[in-house]
């Protein structure tokens, strides 16, 4: 194996360690000698990667959200109807970030540990994006009215994200089901 294929596994297996332990015990709950114990390397391994914790963080939160989008995507590219295309991908995002450690990752600590901001930048490149590209597609065809994309993109995008946080902590069993379905009620408040 060249040194190139070394490095690249040691990376991949930090952010693998790092994640699995982030997920299960949360970003301030974790230290460094945990994670590079865990993958078997020093400290100074990690810092060559990463830098330090917080970029570790980083880039196992874009790994994150990185995996929400393509599952969202892949889940709206299967429907043929374009309605159907965005209420399949809004339920797909719930029912991704239902996962603990998807909310832990990317709803709990992704703002707590990087800052409103970054966080927001974060969502922005990748989930408010696709909501964004959808509901123009949306307006275009007429299936929505005509109307400012950005406020109707943050609304829905909010309104999302605190579904899956309430999920987080809801013990209903029927929870996810019932937030699909309220979800959709107020979707279809926009069809024209």
């Amino acid at each position: 194996m060249s040194r190139a294929e070394q490095r690249e596994q040691t990376r991949r297996a930090l952010l693998r360690e790092s994640r699995r332990l982030f997920a299960a015990e949360g970003y301030g709950a974790v230290g460094l000698s945990q994670i590079v114990n865990a993958v078997g390397v020093t400290k100074g391994a990690l810092y060559h990667h990463f830098g330090d914790k917080t970029a570790l963080f980083r880039a196992v939160l874009a790994q994150v959200q990185e995996e929400v989008g393509r599952r969202v995507a892949t889940t709206a590219d299967a429907e043929p109807d374009p309605w159907d295309q965005f209420v399949a991908g809004c339920h797909a995002f719930l029912t991704a970030s239902a996962d603990p450690a998807v909310q832990r990752i990317m709803l709990i600590d992704g703002p707590a540990v990087l800052g409103w901001n970054e966080w927001r930048a974060f969502d922005e490149a990748t989930s408010a994006r696709h909501l964004t590209d959808a509901l123009t597609r949306l307006i275009e065809a007429g299936i929505i009215a005509r109307q400012p994309i950005a406020p109707l993109a943050h609304l829905l995008s909010g309104a999302m994200n605190e579904a899956a946080l309430w999920l987080a902590t809801s013990a209903d069993p029927g929870a996810l089901a019932d937030t699909k379905a309220a979800l959709t009620r107020m979707l279809e408040s926009l069809r024209t």
